[in-house]
């Protein structure tokens, strides 16, 4: 978010200027382990989803090979992955007709992109286009397992026709895909492992169903975060997408999937002033350093815009992130309570722990990767935006 010069490296974080984004790099790297230690016991393949990361540096240390394979959510993502050399790459959002020619400049230039549909009037439009430019399109059909968005009912009387006229025309029915958005929701690990088991079991009888017409379907591919690493058996599917696991966040220690001390990701913040009659410490990070998300809002614990925890990644005291102006946090006790409240100083450095990794992440350019000495010792760029 700042413009200031890069520090020279290594440095302590107490030098950076603030709000910056802080990635603990071994907190990561044990994240990543835990998830391919998860998906080479239940034999799939890993495709991870980089839309969490955004970043090269981070990507390269899940895909498999230089050249893949990854998932993206946008067809930007897809530019900055393929001019560096990856080549397998999954845009797991429902196209639209103004992104065929994008989806196709990426094909021409030698990446392997498949790209999803989930309706009759997709298809046919796709269809059209292709045969209108010589192209052959490789194409996932979108299951909804949940009710969560997008995607058809495994049982859709819908579904085959559309493998059938795909195939029939031309393209390439690589397989069906879903995504089981509502073990966000979940309040235990037996409800997470039953979305997993409901996810693994719909996107199963839909590939069955394509394929008893004569549709191939030779990829079935799942992904969520919890699901993935909950699943007691993954039997049926071919491959697993999973991408905020990389970093964790509140959302997900809410749910009771990783446990505080495995979020990779935070914001170090600076104290700037307090409201002694309110109880609050003013940092400088607000929700354009956090986002707006309040994802743990309905939780059974309410993190406010973010818990706070000292330098060394530790929450402190019970307090978070209360309110978030746009470059105003405020931190004060989870009770409201006044007494006892924790003076920090004017200059106090914290770290914010977010609800959401994913869009705290996009609100900077790059990460701060912080060692267990507390020195940054790299700092990786990322992209945002469509």
């Amino acid at each position: 978010m700042t413009s200031m010069a890069q520090p020279l490296l290594p440095t302590p974080i107490e030098g950076l200027e603030t709000p910056a984004l802080l990635l603990d790099d071994a907190r990561m790297r044990r994240n990543i382990a835990r998830m391919r230690t998860q998906l080479a016991r239940l034999g799939v393949a890993f495709r991870p989803h980089v839309k969490t990361n955004k970043s090269m540096d981070v990507t390269r240390l899940l895909m498999d090979s230089p050249s893949g394979p990854i998932t993206v959510s946008t067809l930007k993502e897809a530019d900055y992955f393929a001019a560096r050399g990856v080549r397998d790459i999954l845009y797991a959002v429902c196209i639209a007709p103004n992104k065929f020619a994008h989806a196709l400049q990426l094909l021409r230039s030698g990446v392997r992109l498949s790209i999803i549909l989930d309706s009759m009037e997709t298809a046919e439009l796709l269809v059209a286009f292709a045969q209108a430019n010589g192209a052959c399109f490789e194409v996932l059909i979108e299951i909804d397992s949940d009710g969560h968005r997008s995607g058809l009912a495994p049982d859709a009387p819908e579904l085959v026709p559309i493998g059938g006229y795909l195939q029939q025309a031309g393209m390439v029915v690589k397989g069906v895909m879903t995504h089981a958005g509502s073990s966000y929701d979940s309040s235990t690990l037996d409800g997470v492992r039953a979305v997993a088991e409901q996810e693994r079991a719909a996107v199963v009888t839909a590939a069955q169903r394509l394929r008893a017409a004569g549709v191939a379907c030779p990829v079935v591919s799942v992904g969520s975060t919890p699901t993935a690493l909950f699943a007691q058996h993954l039997e049926g599917v071919t491959e697993v997408r999973a991408g905020v696991f990389v970093f964790f966040d509140l959302v997900m220690a809410g749910i009771q999937v990783c446990t505080l001390d495995e979020l990779a990701l935070s914001v170090l913040a600076t104290v700037i002033g307090h409201q002694a009659d309110k109880g609050w410490t003013l940092i400088d990070a607000g929700w354009m350093a956090m986002s707006r998300d309040r994802g743990t809002a309905k939780q059974a614990v309410d993190q406010g815009y973010g818990l706070v925890c000292d330098l060394d990644g530790r929450p402190m005291d019970d307090l978070i992130l209360v309110g978030a102006n746009q470059e105003h946090g405020i931190v004060a006790h989870r009770d409201g309570r006044l007494a006892d409240l924790t003076h920090l100083p004017v200059g106090t450095q914290l770290r914010v722990l977010p609800n959401h990794a994913c869009s705290t992440a996009a609100q900077f350019p790059h990460y701060h990767v912080v060692g267990t000495d507390r020195q940054v010792h790299h700092i990786w760029s990322r992209f945002s935006g469509w």
